[in-house]
């Protein structure tokens, strides 16, 4: 994808809001898409992401601002273009595929009616189904009904039916959340190819930190219909801005204290100074510093804050800690090989080498 195309912008989103009687869905979103990026929308239940997305199809209107389409003004409060006049793609939670086609046809129909089709596409359909067939691994199921498949090879064919008509923007609604676990990772990594191949603009919703990580190139994170943050995977991980961001993109736990110059001081141990941590002033100013559960390191004895372990899960590698430091709760995922403590040990909490804080955690964390 050369740097001119990437850097088009192909959405604008401006003072975008949407209200349903009393209730506000969306507040002021503003929010520009580059062409072939793949941006992801992130946020809890009820945040206002599947509205947004509901919006960009066309399904229905802004309550106020507009939203521009390549350099087209596709909707206002009193004008909007409907789903079948933009160039758009879109996969469903559920796989929304018809008992009487076959893989094939599922493909061949968006070739056959949508509107944007280029003739090259429309005067070589088997072409088209056979390449977006390999694309997606399917060249052997082509004559196969949705009954016949597997949830993974349905989601492909949703994928492939998307897919086949080269709309300029695809929209993905939780495409992953009906799958079982072993599938959500192996159809990650298909979606992350099919990108990478058709370089298409994407704008994926998910409630899942693991898959808006692992996959876009950015990310906004919602919550209560306003856009919290907007950054790259590593800086929504790393950086946050806000208290909810940190608690919902990495779990950070929040500890309380002052901010003294570049030095953080917790409460629960004033003799403590934390340094060369890159927190955001938002933080700073309510005088919180979020600490991921992976950057603490536990120990029986020494220096640092004071905690009993309440809860202890083996996962692997790695082994998680509920410790109750005071009236607070903190979340510690310590190495397996750094030994291992039980329910109802003292521990000392400090803050691991900042120098050693790289981007691998981010990594192994997706």
């Amino acid at each position: 994808m050369g740097k001119e195309c990437a850097e088009k912008t192909m959405i604008t989103l401006d003072g975008i809001s949407k209200t349903y009687g009393n209730y506000q869905a969306l507040q002021s979103i503003d929010l520009s898409i580059n062409n072939g990026e793949f941006i992801a929308i992130l946020g809890p239940s009820g945040c206002g992401k599947t509205t947004l997305l509901k919006l960009l199809a066309g399904f229905m209107s802004p309550t106020s601002g507009r939203m521009i389409m390549n350099e087209q003004l596709i909707a206002t409060d009193k004008k909007v273009t409907p789903p079948e006049k933009r160039n758009i793609g879109m996969v469903f939670q559920s796989f929304a595929l018809w008992p009487h086609m076959n893989v094939q046809e599922h493909v061949r129909f968006p070739l056959k009616h949508h509107r944007y089709v280029n003739k090259g596409l429309s005067k070589n359909h088997d072409k088209r189904i056979t390449d977006i067939l390999h694309l997606v691994g399917l060249e052997k199921f082509a004559k196969r009904y949705p009954e016949e498949l597997s949830g993974g090879q349905k989601q492909r064919v949703a994928l492939a039916r998307a897919l086949a008509p080269e709309p300029s923007l695809l929209l993905m609604d939780e495409p992953l959340s009906a799958l079982d676990a072993e599938l959500r990772m192996d159809m990650r990594k298909e979606i992350q190819h099919i990108h990478r191949e058709t370089k298409a603009t994407i704008m994926y919703v998910t409630h899942d930190q693991s898959e808006a990580l692992g996959m876009a190139d950015r990310i906004v994170v919602m919550n209560n219909g306003r856009i919290e943050q907007i950054g790259s995977p590593e800086t929504i991980y790393l950086r946050p801005e806000t208290e909810f961001v940190a608690t919902f993109v990495g779990k950070n736990n929040l500890i309380k204290g002052k901010w003294m110059n570049q030095y953080f001081i917790p409460d629960h141990s004033p003799a403590e100074k934390w340094s060369n941590l890159d927190i955001s002033p938002q933080l700073k100013k309510k005088n919180i510093c979020p600490i991921r559960p992976e950057q603490w390191r536990l120990s029986s004895h020494g220096q640092g804050m004071s905690g009993k372990i309440t809860t202890v899960q083996y996962q692997g590698k790695e082994i998680h800690y509920t410790i109750q430091v005071g009236e607070e709760r903190i979340t510690a995922h310590d190495n397996i090989t750094s030994g291992r403590y039980s329910h109802g040990d003292t521990v000392k909490l400090s803050i691991r080498n900042p120098e050693s804080q790289t981007e691998m955690q981010y990594r192994h964390s997706v």
